[in-house]
């Protein structure tokens, strides 16, 4: 069975850092490029961060450039995205994809659990 896992949300006060981690199971991730997507409460889901399957090449949304970084262990297939001097604005659920570029959910073709952030003092 193909899944990926999300993990690493918290609740953090504003300013703060979290960790974000996404596994797979039954996917090769070194195969494929890798992103975040997340979804506020009432919101739309929106694309966060990706990665090329290597690591060569890195892009972020506007609103987070400079605070988020995303990276990956192809080793540990394994991708992460950090989160630093986090706003209650990147109050959302997390969720990462494999590929896929135009399919919701990427590769496997929907979307897994995600993890929780929220920014609040």
């Amino acid at each position: 069975q193909v899944q990926l896992v999300e993990s690493g949300g918290d609740l953090v006060q504003p300013g703060g850092s979290l960790k974000l981690s996404c596994t797979a199971s039954g996917l090769i991730l070194s195969r494929y490029t890798m992103r975040w997507f997340r979804q506020p409460p009432g919101k739309e889901r929106e694309l966060v961060a990706g990665i090329t399957s290597a690591g060569e090449t890195t892009n972020y949304a506007d609103s987070v450039k400079g605070r988020f970084t995303i990276s990956r262990d192809n080793v540990k297939n394994t991708v992460y995205l950090q989160m630093n001097n986090l706003k209650p604005e990147d109050t959302a659920v997390y969720y990462c994809t494999a590929g896929g570029a135009l399919v919701p959910g990427g590769r496997i073709g929907r979307w897994g659990q995600g993890t929780q952030v929220t920014v609040s003092s």
